[in-house]
């Protein structure tokens, strides 16, 4: 089962790095990154609402709505961030550049995350061996980074 898990995981990495490549050709034709990410999400909100209704989801309540902390909600901000920076980022930094930046940000991020145990994660401790593969993985960084 983990192994299933993990494959997920790498599948939707790497739909990253082709999303990357989709929306700078939208950028390209449309003039300009926000017009690509704003054009991004107006598909992604269309397929999110074809397959909420198809799920058969239950729609919360007003009271459900109200019960999301109000700092969750600044989520879509930051996947609007990552989308406009990405498109704007990824035909002058090239694609390997770019995702393995974006990765160290998210593994620099997990690790406090994670030490701390906020947002939902379980807290699980920054240990030397997890420092190390950090920074394997910027030496990692900074090998691709390098032309």
């Amino acid at each position: 089962m983990k192994f299933l898990l993990a494959l997920v995981a790498a599948l939707s990495g790497a739909a990253l790095t082709i999303q990357v490549g989709m929306n700078a050709a939208v950028r390209a034709a449309l003039g300009s990154p926000l017009l690509a990410a704003l054009a991004n999400f107006l598909v992604g909100l269309v397929a999110l609402i074809v397959l909420t209704l198809l799920s058969g989801v239950r729609m919360p309540s007003t009271a459900d709505v109200a019960g999301v902390p109000a700092w969750a909600w600044l989520s879509g901000l930051i996947g609007v961030s990552y989308i406009v920076a990405t498109t704007l980022l990824g035909p002058r930094l090239g694609a390997a550049a770019l995702i393995a930046l974006t990765v160290l940000g998210q593994m620099l991020a997990a690790l406090l995350v994670d030490h701390y145990g906020v947002l939902g994660f379980q807290q699980s401790a920054i240990t030397p061996g997890r420092l190390l593969g950090a920074v394997l993985l910027l030496v990692g960084v900074l090998l691709i980074v390098r032309r």
